[in-house]
């Protein structure tokens, strides 16, 4: 255990670190520029460096509560408070969020199938679907287009996540939820990141007896499917496309 402990904080640590800077630095320049006083009649322009520099804060917060919740996960100390969690304000809420914070036009769908509510941990449910919907939006290009949907069957709620973007390679499917792993292709747009957010989701559905999987195709977008218990009766989740 110890060993493993450490193995994982060494890698871990150097991708971090490596991935932080470039927000950082952007940190640090929008923070140099606003002191200088150059902008203070340029309204619009003084605007979009405040916004740039919430941003990114908000983007380092998150992978900070995203690296707290690992360690936990990894040390068997992260404990879930599940709960009957209804699903359409959670996914209203992510949808309103996503539209404020992205900086290009995206058009949500949703449907639900006599479907209301999932039983899970309400804090790491809506980290699962806001991780997969960022994903989905970073790779489709100028117009993506979201469809979240989610039905009851056979005591299970399954949540599918939709995107028109880029697909991922066949080669690739079998490893983008593993720790660290990260897709590399010269037609895939460059995005920041250190190859944890997928791995995280997976993690944190198994622990909620859930499974995940996902069905793509390069050039014909991706699909994510996410199967969760709908009560805390259900001790076994079957395996549902």
């Amino acid at each position: 255990m110890q060993r493993r402990l450490a193995l994982f904080q060494r890698d871990f640590t150097y991708a971090m670190i490596h991935d932080m800077k470039s927000p950082l630095n952007t940190i640090l320049m929008g923070a140099h520029i606003l002191n200088t006083g150059k902008l203070e009649e340029q309204a619009e322009k003084k605007k979009k460096y405040l916004q740039a520099i919430s941003d990114e804060c908000n983007h380092l917060l998150t992978l900070s509560n995203r690296v707290i919740l690992l360690t936990q996960i990894e040390k068997d100390e992260l404990q879930l408070h599940k709960e009957t969690v209804v699903l359409e304000p959670l996914i209203d809420d992510l949808i309103e969020k996503f539209r404020l914070k992205t900086h290009k036009p995206v058009e949500f769908s949703k449907a639900f199938h006599h479907c209301n509510s999932v039983y899970a941990d309400a804090f790491c449910l809506r980290e699962i679907l806001s991780n997969l919907i960022d994903n989905a939006i970073k790779y489709s290009g100028d117009s993506p287009h979201i469809q979240i949907t989610a039905e009851e069957r056979n005591g299970s709620v399954i949540i599918r996540i939709t995107d028109n973007g880029i697909g991922i390679e066949e080669e690739h499917l079998a490893h983008i939820f593993d720790k660290f792993y990260r897709v590399s292709n010269s037609k895939r747009p460059p995005v920041r990141g250190y190859g944890i957010g997928l791995f995280y989701v997976k993690t944190m559905i198994h622990m909620h007896n859930g499974t995940i999987r996902v069905e793509s195709q390069p050039g014909k977008g991706s699909c994510f499917i996410i199967t969760l218990p709908q009560t805390h009766e259900r001790q076994e989740i079957d395996i549902i496309g």
